[in-house]
């Protein structure tokens, strides 16, 4: 499906230097941020995903108390 937008052109100037630089073009880009935008239909990728993601972080053993969890920046 081909979609029309409307974009400053120094935007969009911007836009194709920065995705040259990524080594994409500026239609890649576009289409890749909506494919995340939308999101997966597949469950068991979602799944994967999850776990691969999961787990990943180290408190180094700190467990937050009750105070410091509903504490409010």
């Amino acid at each position: 499906m081909n979609i029309t937008l409307s974009v400053d052109e120094k935007t969009v100037a911007r836009a194709r230097k920065r995705a040259e630089a990524m080594g994409r073009s500026l239609n890649q880009v576009i289409r890749e941020y909506l494919q995340k935008l939308a999101g997966s239909d597949d469950a068991e990728r979602s799944i994967a995903e999850f776990e691969r993601l999961s787990g990943t972080g180290n408190s180094h053993g700190h467990r937050f108390n009750r105070d410091e969890a509903h504490e409010r920046s």
